[in-house]
């Protein structure tokens, strides 16, 4: 007598699942689109005026489809005054601030994170505070200050200066980083023979090389982008590339077109250096490094 018994019948899966999986997907594609018209369109509205004649661009029926493109602008932006010296200025000063911040914030990022001592909770603090003081406020003392050290129109005293606030986020930030990295994987390289500072080399460093880069590319668009204190600091002879776009108000009015064209070419170094380093700025830096 042999006996057969039934399969199981197949659970129906509930409807209506996939569909609202595909209405949220939709949904936060449609949300994310927005996101992106909204934050691109001042870039697109750039290039649309940079391109168009200037008469185009003080239209007051303005036309986002430029139906004439000239190179007009870019000659009238040389033209106006200065570029090259400006925009010199600033990639030094830009890069001299981003080398010493990442150099000294890892640093401090390092002792903050990985070392307990005296004070340490109102380092954190005060790196904290430093940061919500609004810039505006340190003009007078900071004036003062460089002009009492000789600094004042200087490019000397104008990096010290945006290392007062490029600093301490650069601290904050790789701080957040280096207590990401698991201690476990610096003790089990000093169990294999390692020194302390041979396991931050071999073990930390190449797990903080990205979050350096990303902030080194934050840093350096602070730097590159500071209007007020290059304008209050600095003489016109010493200008910088943001200073320098104001050639373009005068008496007689606001040159749009030109203005926006000195805007572009402004905008081409840090294009430039964020697809030299957009592979390096990537989340989850340890992810895996440790299991269990």
């Amino acid at each position: 007598m042999t006996s057969t018994t039934a399969a199981p019948a197949a659970v129906p899966r509930p409807k209506g699942r996939p569909r609202k999986g595909r209405r949220g997907k939709a949904g936060w594609n449609v949300l994310g689109l927005l996101v992106f018209v909204v934050m691109g369109f001042p870039v697109y509205w750039m290039l649309n005026t940079a391109f168009k004649p200037a008469k185009d661009a003080i239209d007051p029926n303005p036309q986002f489809f430029p139906g004439t493109f000239t190179l007009e602008n870019f000659r009238r932006a040389f033209d106006v005054a200065d570029f090259w010296g400006p925009v010199g200025r600033s990639l030094a000063v830009s890069s001299v601030v981003v080398v010493i911040g990442i150099v000294v914030g890892m640093l401090a990022a390092l002792a903050i994170s990985r070392f307990a001592f005296r004070g340490r909770k109102i380092v954190i603090v005060g790196i904290l505070a430093i940061q919500m003081v609004p810039l505006v406020a340190m003009i007078i003392p900071v004036f003062l200050l460089l002009n009492e050290f000789g600094q004042y129109d200087k490019l000397t005293g104008l990096i010290v200066t945006y290392l007062t606030f490029v600093l301490p986020f650069t601290v904050w930030t790789l701080r957040g980083f280096i207590v990401n990295i698991p201690k476990e994987l610096e003790e089990a390289a000093m169990v294999d023979g390692c020194t302390r500072s041979g396991a931050f080399v071999r073990v930390v460093f190449p797990l903080l090389a990205p979050g350096m880069v990303a902030t080194s590319v934050y840093g350096f668009i602070q730097a590159w982008n500071e209007y007020l204190y290059a304008l209050m600091l600095m003489s016109q002879q010493n200008q910088t590339a943001t200073v320098w776009l104001g050639n373009f108000t005068t008496k007689h009015g606001t040159e749009y077109a030109p203005m926006m064209a000195g805007a572009t070419m402004m905008a081409v170094p840090i294009v430039i250096l964020f697809l030299l380093v957009q592979r390096k700025m990537a989340a989850g830096l340890t992810a895996g490094a440790v299991k269990g």
